[in-house]
């Protein structure tokens, strides 16, 4: 304190340049000070910047997905309508020959023997199709179904329904198996005919139009074949039939 005091008294002049100079470095101090917030703030800033850059990027990802999303489920649909359109047409208009005019015979047949009978054909046709044989099944069952009119061509229509089926090529099965049953309606193979277009609707991955086909199957032969009950319950489950 006397120090001070002296310094006030004794060398006024001095003690003022000393003030001055503790004035300019307090003032230097705070400006350091200062300085030091705004480079945080901008740092900060900077990093908030980058955030939201950040988030805008995963919106437009998250956009440009749900939008292609959505492109597969209206292709889907459009796919899964016109499948289903094409089953009622031919539910309305299937009568006399649907299955063996929707597809075309295999490009490399083998000739058919001299003077067979359509029994003849039809067990060649059968047995291949027990060796997984599915292009001479369904060349056998055509050449039936392309002579002359008998009730054999029910069961040519049948085989028919099987071997496209065996080739995976469930949308013309399903529409043979249809016509195969429209052939007879109360014939022996209308129950399994019923059965397969269910089958075929199931593999299609269209389960409300294979219930209704298993509900008519249900409702026209209330008393089927065990063997016919049986699948009837596994394809309801498949479908999720109500």
């Amino acid at each position: 304190m006397q120090s001070v005091m002296s310094c006030f008294l004794s060398v006024p002049l001095l003690c003022r340049r000393w003030g001055r100079v503790g004035v300019l470095a307090g003032g230097v101090s705070l400006a350091g000070m200062g300085l030091a917030q705004a480079a945080g703030d901008n740092t900060l800033t900077l990093q908030l910047l980058d955030r939201v850059n950040a988030l805008e990027e995963q919106t437009r990802e998250m956009r440009g997905q749900i939008d292609q999303l959505t492109n597969q489920v209206q292709q889907q649909n459009a796919a899964l309508s016109k499948q289903i359109g094409d089953m009622d047409f031919a539910m309305q208009h299937g009568h006399g020959g649907t299955g063996s005019s929707t597809v075309a015979p295999p490009a490399t047949t083998a000739a058919p023997a001299a003077k067979r009978t359509p029994d003849d054909v039809l067990k060649a046709g059968n047995d291949a199709l027990l060796k997984q044989d599915y292009a001479t099944a369904q060349a056998d069952a055509q050449q039936v179904l392309s002579g002359p009119k008998s009730p054999r061509q029910v069961d040519a229509q049948y085989l028919l329904a099987q071997s496209l089926a065996g080739q995976k090529q469930y949308r013309q099965s399903a529409l043979a198996y249809y016509d195969a049953y429209n052939r007879a309606p109360h014939g022996q193979r209308a129950p399994s005919a019923l059965l397969g277009v269910a089958a075929t609707l199931v593999a299609l991955n269209d389960k409300a139009s294979a219930c209704q086909a298993l509900d008519k199957l249900s409702s026209e032969f209330p008393e089927p074949a065990a063997r016919i009950k049986s699948a009837e319950q596994v394809y309801r489950k498949r479908a999720k039939c109500s």
